[in-house]
């Protein structure tokens, strides 16, 4: 029983939001580019890049805001970078991806080696995000333990659930962000370019992500490593298909990998240190098989409703 309270605690429920966030940021920014009719796996790549540029500015500048700034403009560069090549030049959406995740494996790596002189990973000098207390909190048992003293961008993660929600069903912007994924002829017809819709989603996706990797590398942990983001954006791609390009349902879907993760790191001393890392990879595949399950089913009724007719 002594176990069982020593993994299973407020300590584990503070780091499940901790773990979730990268997740539920870069998720908030991949159901834009869904949403759009785009398949963006890059979403890894642009994670990774945000991390090596929020600690190189956090670094170089000796502060954290100058490490998030740098990692949202390349964001912007990202997310151009990606919808030019998918968007204007037709490039097959799938392949691009792989090839932004190849070259953000490589990129980060040679730049790592070439401005540090280090191999491997690089913490010193760099400034991480301060942790934020709220006083009234801490008077509320657990709840205050659970929700106090977290970076900011965790707080700004649970704001960007409630925004991209109210965008995407409740603004105009968002019906015709949908409406350029699943009938861009229509839009059209009423003066609205669909590429500028889907622009417009992957520069957001990209600003998402690479705000992503910076609560990872300045947030989560004040560090880079090479590979740090560790199929991350895999797992939010994962939980936009899981969730239905829903910001709630992305969000509780992520928390719910998020709690893996940190489960995972707390079994270590249970079973063997090699089995826990594959605890929120393995969910994943297992969210994806029932998420393939139910899209087969509900075409199945579909069919014979039509059949019926």
């Amino acid at each position: 029983m002594s176990d069982f309270f020593a993994i299973f605690n407020v300590a584990l429920l503070q780091n499940t939001l901790r773990t979730a966030t990268p997740i539920v940021l870069a998720g908030m920014g991949g159901l834009f580019t869904d949403h759009a009719g785009i398949m963006n796996i890059g979403m890894d790549g642009m994670m990774l890049i945000g991390a090596f540029a929020a600690v190189m500015g956090s670094f170089f500048f000796q502060s954290a805001l100058m490490g998030v700034l740098l990692a949202i403009l390349l964001g912007v560069l990202l997310g151009l970078f990606f919808g030019l090549f998918v968007i204007k030049f037709k490039s097959d959406e799938f392949i691009i991806g792989i090839a932004l995740n190849i070259f953000a494996g490589g990129i980060t790596v040679f730049l790592l080696r070439t401005l540090t002189g280090v191999k491997g990973a690089f913490s010193n000098g760099v400034v991480g995000l301060p942790s934020v207390n709220i006083p009234f909190l801490d008077k509320i048992p657990i709840i205050g333990e659970l929700l106090n003293n977290n970076s900011i961008l965790v707080y700004v993660s649970w704001l960007l659930v409630i925004v991209c929600y109210l965008l995407v069903y409740k603004t105009p912007y968002g019906f015709r962000l949908r409406a350029s994924g699943e009938h861009p002829k229509a839009l059209h017809t009423i003066g609205v370019s669909p590429n500028l819709m889907k622009y417009s989603a992957s520069l957001i996706c990209g600003i998402l992500c690479c705000l992503a990797g910076a609560h990872l590398s300045l947030g989560y942990l004040t560090l880079f490593s090479e590979n740090m983001s560790a199929s991350r954006g895999f797992i939010a791609f994962a939980c936009i298909i899981f969730g239905r390009s829903n910001p709630v349902k992305v969000f509780l879907a992520a928390l719910l990998f998020g709690f893996l993760d940190a489960l995972g790191l707390r079994l270590q001393n249970i079973i063997s240190a090699n089995l826990t890392p594959i605890i929120p990879y393995a969910a994943t595949i297992f969210a994806l098989v029932i998420a393939a399950l139910q899209a087969r089913r509900k075409s199945r009724i579909n069919e014979l409703k039509l059949n019926k007719v």
